[in-house]
């Protein structure tokens, strides 16, 4: 029988270990010590930036940016319907309300409904975007560069400057990809916005087992940022704290795995976009079923892969999910729409259509980037199964 195969785990096959049991051995284990510093020079280096600050999490960045962002309580700020609901619970800390946009095809934030809603739905009063409805300020976008691909930062940049709006981008799942084409060539996703938030959870394409990180156009606000996350100390010896500030530094030892893993980045989007590759030529000879895209104008990461359960396949998606856990392959539904969460259902929301189609139809498979070609190949067999349609019965 083929063993379980897992959704996306790590992969800590570098020099991980080395680097962690030296911070072990020199006693920095927490949010001092070589490798945080390090680690932030070498997520600027790669990001082509002057530099990045080292946090607790891609949520606590998020927060962090929409702070300095200067969002505030009864502010507003737009989101996307469909993501993880930690793009969306940072606007909440501050008081702020979010306003839920549709995504398009790439399950990106749609800039064609943002700028309609823009232009249709606010007015800019002295330079300020006020919603008609609710008479409040718009004051950010939050942008959610979905499983690696990258949303229309050309026309979603275009609109947040006529309005003057900040634009956050959370690239928590898009480390790596950038543009290959267009007036933001050469440019990773989280450079291109007044913020870039990443993140190293467990699952993502690099791990540091929790933390984030966060990289700003502004220098003084990337400063702020660090000044935040460590308590807002302006007198270490002293103990004086001019500002609310947050416990949001990133652990030594946490760095010191993140550098280990970012030594192997390249490697690990090489074998993720081969995987994707095998996955897609066979998935499309399988009637029903097809493997999303990513956008043309850029290098993915290919952090995710987005199985498009069609009308002709024999089953819907929660019947393949349960499916394919009967066979020891592990997958997911995509995010139930955060509007319908229970804290947000009050919320406004424009224009929902292509998310409620996605959600009720993409799975998420197997990508990690320690799969065998043999499980990749497990997978598509179980998909492509001739009695499918006998399950159903």
């Amino acid at each position: 029988m083929m063993d379980f195969i897992p959704l996306s785990v790590p992969n800590l096959k570098g020099n991980e270990k080395k680097y962690v049991l030296d911070a072990i051995d020199e006693e920095w284990v927490s949010t001092g010590g070589k490798y945080i510093n390090e680690f932030e020079k070498q997520i600027a280096k790669y990001l082509n930036i002057d530099n990045a600050v080292a946090c607790q999490s891609g949520t606590a960045g998020l927060h962090l940016s929409l702070i300095l962002s200067g969002v505030g309580c009864e502010d507003e700020v737009i989101v996307p319907t469909l993501t993880f609901i930690a793009a969306v619970n940072p606007v909440r800390y501050i008081g702020a309300n979010p306003v839920f946009m549709d995504c398009d095809d790439n399950l990106t934030m749609d800039p064609e409904k943002l700028e309609k809603f823009c232009k249709n739905e606010c007015t800019l009063i002295k330079g300020k975007l006020i919603n008609n409805k609710s008479r409040n300020h718009i004051k950010a976008i939050v942008v959610v560069h979905v499983f690696g691909n990258i949303a229309d930062m050309e026309r979603i940049m275009k609109i947040a400057n006529k309005y003057n709006l900040k634009v956050i981008e959370d690239s928590t799942e898009a480390l790596g990809s950038k543009f290959i084409s267009g007036i933001y060539k050469d440019k990773y996703a989280g450079t291109i916005g007044d913020f870039g938030v990443f993140s190293f959870n467990g699952n993502k394409i690099i791990t540091t087992g929790g933390g984030g990180m966060v990289v700003a156009k502004d220098k003084k606000l990337l400063e702020k940022a660090k000044y935040l996350s460590t308590q807002a100390k302006d007198d270490t010896l002293h103990y004086i704290h001019n500002e609310i500030g947050y416990n949001y530094r990133m652990t030594n030892l946490q760095a010191a795995l993140g550098i280990g893993q970012l030594e192997q980045l390249d490697k690990f989007i090489n074998i993720k976009r081969e995987n994707y590759k095998f996955y897609k030529v066979n998935i499309e000879k399988i009637e029903g079923l097809s493997l999303l895209d990513f956008r043309k104008d850029i290098n993915a990461n290919y952090w995710f892969y987005s199985l498009l359960v069609g009308d002709k396949y024999p089953l819907n998606r929660d019947e393949l999910i349960q499916y394919l856990l009967e066979n020891r392959i592990q997958t997911r539904p995509i995010w139930e729409l955060i509007q319908n969460q229970k804290p947000y259902r009050n919320c406004e929301v424009y224009d929902i259509k292509k998310a409620k189609y996605y959600i009720n139809r993409v799975v998420n498979i197997p990508c990690s980037t320690n799969l065998k070609r043999e499980d990749i190949e497990f997978v598509i067999k179980i998909l492509n199964l001739k009695n499918l349609g006998e399950i159903k019965s």
